[in-house]
């Protein structure tokens, strides 16, 4: 057990609730602050305190974070990479990222977990280290991921902040929405003879399972202690768009003919071949129980049982 007490922003989210439930089971006290846009509060365990709460208003933390808080993990975010509103996405996933950080300041609460992702190198080399240079960024979601990473470092160096900057690969498992594994499940319930394949199938990235996810995220931030610790979460292997469609099909029990869109990309702003070196999480101790093909499988049996 511990006397610890931690904010989590987002969550009511998917990757959100299997951290709150990691961290109660871990005996910590939680809050959880969420607008419940990309999320459910039916989701949130019990045992945390949940504040409803709109992060891009400046008092939404009034009297929430407090200096008896120990912790933020900050996951809030509008997600969508292919948004038909940039910039409203840009200036919303930064506000939430200002906010937060003045009430923090305010608060004389110093230590900041922040899931960011792999957006934000761009079409890089694969695998991608986390010093990679020069990170450039294809869509305003990782735009908008690599402004709050600046916004961090800035306060880890010059405000004494220690800051945990996560750099995730495509995390998978039950409750995801809105992603190739729950689209493909829910397209061949629909109609089990044919399946639509955006792009051509051979975009390859490497997805990781929700529980490595949080368990890797617990891990750097109890044994990473630099000011800023930045780390890239992923596999050391990679999952095509065809691969996962014959996996979902298989574990679904059925033979579906093909259909693609075109291109070598599923929407604007898709990387559409990304894998994440994780070298450095290696050297810290840490490895997935689970390679990138085993993370699909297992995550299409859960969603296969929750979505039929």
């Amino acid at each position: 057990m511990t006397d610890r007490r931690t904010l989590v922003t987002g969550g009511a989210g998917f990757i959100g609730t299997h951290l709150v439930a990691r961290l109660l089971e871990d005996g910590e006290d939680v809050i959880v602050v969420d607008d419940c846009s990309n999320g459910s509060r039916e989701r949130v365990p019990d045992a945390a305190r949940f504040v409803e709460a709109d992060l891009t208003d400046p008092d939404a933390l009034e009297g929430v974070l407090t200096s008896d808080v120990d912790r933020v993990f900050h996951l809030a975010a509008s997600k969508l990479v292919d948004t038909d509103r940039p910039y409203d996405q840009f200036e919303r996933n930064t506000r939430m990222t200002l906010t937060l950080l003045e009430a923090m300041c305010n608060a004389d609460v110093t230590d900041f977990a922040y899931t960011s992702s792999s957006t934000v190198y761009g079409e890089a080399p694969r695998p991608t280290p986390e010093d990679y240079a020069p990170m450039e960024p294809i869509s305003t979601y990782g735009a908008s991921k690599l402004a709050d990473e600046g916004l961090l470092a800035t306060h880890a160096h010059s405000h004494d902040f220690t800051v945990w900057n996560f750099r995730f690969a495509n995390i998978v498992g039950p409750g995801l929405r809105g992603a190739v594994i729950p689209d493909f499940v829910e397209k061949l319930h629909e109609n089990p003879e044919t399946l639509t394949i955006l792009g051509d199938g051979r975009q390859e990235k490497s997805y990781m399972h929700v529980d490595d996810c949080v368990d890797a995220m617990c891990h750097v931030v109890e044994h990473a202690d630099d000011a800023m610790n930045t780390y890239n979460l992923g596999t050391r292997t990679t999952t095509s768009v065809d691969r996962i469609a014959a996996i979902v099909a298989d574990e679904m029990g059925l033979e579906p003919t093909y259909e693609y869109t075109g291109g070598d990309r599923g929407w604007t702003g898709d990387v559409p071949k990304m894998r994440l070196s994780v070298e450095k999480l290696a050297a810290l101790g840490w490895e997935p129980t689970l390679s990138s093909d085993e993370a699909v499988r297992r995550s299409a049996r859960e969603l296969i049982a929750e979505l039929t």
